[in-house]
């Protein structure tokens, strides 16, 4: 244990680069500015699309109406036409049922059976009222 030790330089203590410290203050508020500025951006871009939203259906809601009330006329067309078609349907029906064609040749032609003779009620004017068919 008698060997020769490295010599050791006495022990100072090592300095380090002094760093200013930042003000965090400054910090804190520069960062609540960028906030409010980027919240204020936002609320400006959400307005404008609010109104765009509004002036969009200002123009669209006269031309909704007006297609409502289209669309009302048409369903009532189509109503009165359904009436009519069937109505035709049972006069077709009716038209090819062999067992009434004598009976509407004597409705369309005036053409009667030889047991029946038409009878004409004409009022004191002196216009036709009805014509029934009597039998003998």
């Amino acid at each position: 244990m008698n060997a020769f030790q490295p010599s050791r330089q006495p022990l100072q203590p090592i300095q380090q680069p002094r760093t200013t410290p930042r003000p965090k203050r400054h910090l804190r508020q520069r960062s609540h500015q960028i906030m409010a500025i980027e919240t204020t951006f936002k609320i400006g871009v959400n307005l404008a699309i609010l109104g765009a939203a509004a002036s969009a259906l200002t123009q669209l809601l006269p031309y909704h109406w007006s297609q409502q009330e289209r669309l009302r006329e048409v369903r009532t067309e189509v109503k009165i036409m359904e009436g009519r078609v069937s109505t035709l349907q049972a006069e077709f029906v009716r038209n090819f049922d062999p067992r009434q064609t004598k009976t509407i040749a004597e409705q369309q032609g005036y053409r009667f059976a030889p047991n029946q003779r038409p009878i004409v009620l004409v009022n004191q004017d002196g216009k036709e009222i009805d014509v029934i068919n009597s039998l003998p």
